[in-house]
């Protein structure tokens, strides 16, 4: 009897027991902050995602959001998109994770300074989301050893990145030594030409283009026969004529002589005037940039050069005497008085003043020494009692002020179109809206406004602001009267200085032209599914796509 009542005691209970739920262990929801430092590190970031979604895997967290920080130095937080966005998201409150997983201690930074790379941390865990670096051998749990280890795995990864500046910096040096151009635009009258190892000319190079072996090596080779000309009178002019950096360029702009599409400057002038490689020397380290630091002039007497490195454009006399001449002319000290009393007597011969009027007057001193005594050209109207027609104070205002209008309108029309999708933010340390995706794409909004020719062409002048340049961008191209939005084009990214687009130019085909501003959303996503297949990253956006 005993045996029945207990079998059927276990008859019952079993029943019961099937009824008890299993309860699955929460898991932990965590962001991935992954970097890499150079371009050419392409499968970095895949393998860091790869090795921390194991480890969340392992460890139960979920990845809610990704942080990418794409060819990024990890010596200073300036020019760290995501990692900006990370840290505001964090300290704002509006983190949807516990966590944050990062690779290892030099993922997050290779701070000169280890209290910077400290202080970073610290904010992330005062609002409860701790940092697990998921390579390395120590647990972050803040005990005395983790804390020893950590703060030696940041010394190590900080001098790391010296010893990778000394081993760059000398072999620089060595190649300028040897005569090959190390880095940067040619210059005005000349060219990069790409050469073999053992010197032979392969091709030139156009603006942005790339050497294809890292055997090969580039060196400067004459340009255009009307620039180098152009360049051997503004030296003609120097020796000639006493001329100085001012006058020069006026003349120049005077005759339609345009540096790289734009007028001449007293600053573009003197940038060719003074530069040693005109007269065949390879010259560098004349400024330093080292580890994030400030950019700081070198005494001439620690500059690494080559004399007869490449063809002159000027023999070496007449560059001597040029610097011989300018110093002269640039020692200058202009009064205020001195400078007013001469926009008195263009005002008395001309009747009128511009700005046109005074940058083009023989005598006057550039444009930088009247912002830097007057801040401004109204300010100088003033001062000598010159009073603007308002036809001429708010014609060029109002056209401005109808562009902001529309770039607002057409910004707000995309929320309004897609309020679930788009908000409007803006880059760190700026003020110009841009769009932004829910996954953290960021869109520039790209306004071309119109240009006329000499014979009354109009022309889309394409001039990107340089730290959207590489985001994916909406241009919308202006009405003649600024009045309205004449054509909408999606581009991957617009990395150009700027261009005098026609019409029907064929440079619009690297985007995709908008029927209505409807369709914007669907074109962004195939951009970038696009960029995804190619693995491009617009370097600005936080979320890797």
């Amino acid at each position: 009897m005993k045996v029945e009542l207990a079998s059927s005691a276990h008859a019952l209970e079993k029943p019961m027991r099937n009824r008890i739920p299993h309860v699955v262990p929460a898991r932990t929801p965590a962001a991935l902050y992954v970097r890499m430092s150079g371009e050419g590190q392409q499968y970095s970031i895949a393998n860091q995602t790869v090795a921390l979604q194991e480890y969340a895997e392992r460890n139960g967290f979920f990845i809610v959001r990704t942080y990418t920080d794409a060819a990024k130095s990890g010596v200073a937080l300036k020019n760290r998109t995501a990692l900006r966005a990370l840290l505001q998201d964090v300290a704002s409150g509006k983190a949807d994770y516990k966590a944050i997983l990062v690779y290892d201690v030099s993922r997050w930074g290779r701070f000169p300074n280890n209290d910077e790379a400290a202080h970073y941390e610290f904010l992330c865990t005062k609002s409860g989301i701790p940092l697990h670096y998921c390579a390395e051998p120590f647990a972050n749990d803040d005990t005395p050893s983790s804390s020893i280890l950590k703060a030696l795995k940041r010394s190590m990864a900080a001098e790391f990145s010296r010893e990778l500046g000394d081993k760059v910096t000398r072999g620089k040096t060595r190649l300028v030594r040897m005569g090959f151009w190390v880095g940067g635009p040619a210059g005005y009258g000349y060219r990069r030409m790409m050469v073999s190892a053992d010197g032979k000319p392969k091709q030139k190079l156009k603006d942005g283009e790339r050497k294809s072996l890292t055997t090969d090596r580039i060196i400067l080779v004459p340009g255009p026969r009307k620039e180098v000309e152009c360049v051997r009178q503004m030296f003609s002019m120097v020796i000639e004529g006493r001329l100085g950096a001012c006058a020069i360029a006026r003349d120049l702009n005077k005759r339609e002589i345009a540096c790289y599409g734009k007028q001449w400057t007293d600053v573009t002038v003197r940038a060719v005037l003074l530069n040693p490689k005109y007269k065949g020397w390879n010259v560098w380290h004349r400024r330093t940039l080292r580890l994030g630091s400030k950019r700081l002039p070198v005494a001439s007497e620690h500059w690494i050069s080559k004399p007869g490195a490449f063809a002159p454009l000027v023999d070496e006399q007449t560059f001597d005497r040029v610097q011989a001449i300018l110093p002269t002319k640039a020692d200058r000290s202009w009064t205020n008085d001195d400078i007013l009393n001469r926009v008195k007597r263009l005002l008395k011969a001309k009747g009128r003043l511009s700005e046109d009027l005074i940058q083009k007057a023989r005598g006057m001193p550039s444009t930088s020494t009247l912002h830097t005594h007057f801040g401004s050209f109204r300010h100088i109207y003033q001062l000598v009692g010159y009073r603007l027609p308002d036809v001429d104070v708010f014609r060029g205002c109002e056209k401005m002020e109808r562009a902001l209008r529309l770039r607002r309108e057409v910004v707000r029309q995309i929320v309004e179109m897609f309020p679930q999708t788009f908000t409007v933010t803006h880059l760190p340390h700026r003020n110009r809206s841009i769009l932004q995706l829910k996954d953290g794409t960021m869109i520039s909004v790209l306004l071309s406004r119109v240009l006329r020719t000499l014979r009354g062409a109009m022309r889309w002048l394409v001039q990107p602001i340089p730290a959207e340049c590489e985001l994916v961008t909406l241009l919308c191209r202006l009405k003649p009267e600024h009045d309205g939005i004449d054509s909408y084009y999606v581009f991957p990214r617009i990395d150009i200085r700027f261009r005098r687009s026609r019409k029907d130019d064929p440079w619009l085909a690297g985007g995709v032209r908008l029927k209505h501003l409807s369709e914007f959303l669907f074109v962004v996503k195939a951009t970038q599914e696009q960029l995804a297949i190619k693995g491009c990253v617009p370097r600005h956006n936080s979320v890797r796509l």
